[in-house]
């Protein structure tokens, strides 16, 4: 995908989520809008900063990137949720193009993608981003609302303090 899809993954995950979580559409939604929508865009756009320096879709497209990202807000107090934009990025390279993404790069250059994408140039590339976005969204509400059994248990403790307020 190209960067304006990553963009536009990124802010409909936001609203999405907003929505997943506070399905009344009332201030808690809104809120929930505009403290993910930032962060979650910046994550998304993250990857690509190796198109100028090292190699694309391997040097910040991988999981031990991912685990640093989502590790960094322990130890610093900021950037929650930069890597779910990153995490859908990683989604996106893989599920909607055709190259998909080396996820254990610097240990194997091997790159991994579903034979279902299309290229960062097809006229079909942002529909495939939004029905993917769909996708991911359907996942987290499945997950959120039908089985909640299946989140980690930080998530659980943060889900179950967010529906105590609204």
């Amino acid at each position: 995908m190209n960067k304006g899809d990553h963009v536009l993954n990124g802010a409909l995950l936001a609203v999405g989520l907003g929505y997943v979580l506070y399905p009344s559409g009332g201030v808690e939604t809104l809120r929930t809008i505009a403290a993910v929508l930032i962060p979650v865009v910046l994550g998304a756009l993250f990857p690509d900063v190796d198109t100028d320096f090292g190699k694309h879709r391997k040097t910040l497209h991988n999981l031990p990137v991912l685990a640093l990202l989502y590790l960094f807000p322990a130890y610093f107090g900021n950037l929650q949720y930069v890597w779910l934009g990153v995490l859908t990025h990683y989604v996106l390279d893989v599920v909607g193009s055709k190259r998909g993404i080396a996820l254990f790069y610097p240990f194997s250059p091997q790159e991994y993608g579903l034979p279902v994408g299309v290229t960062t140039v097809s006229n079909y590339a942002t529909v495939v981003t939004v029905l993917i976005t769909a996708i991911e969204l359907a996942v987290v509400a499945i997950v959120v609302h039908v089985a909640p059994e299946y989140l980690p248990s930080e998530a659980a403790n943060v889900l179950t303090r967010l529906t105590r307020l609204s």
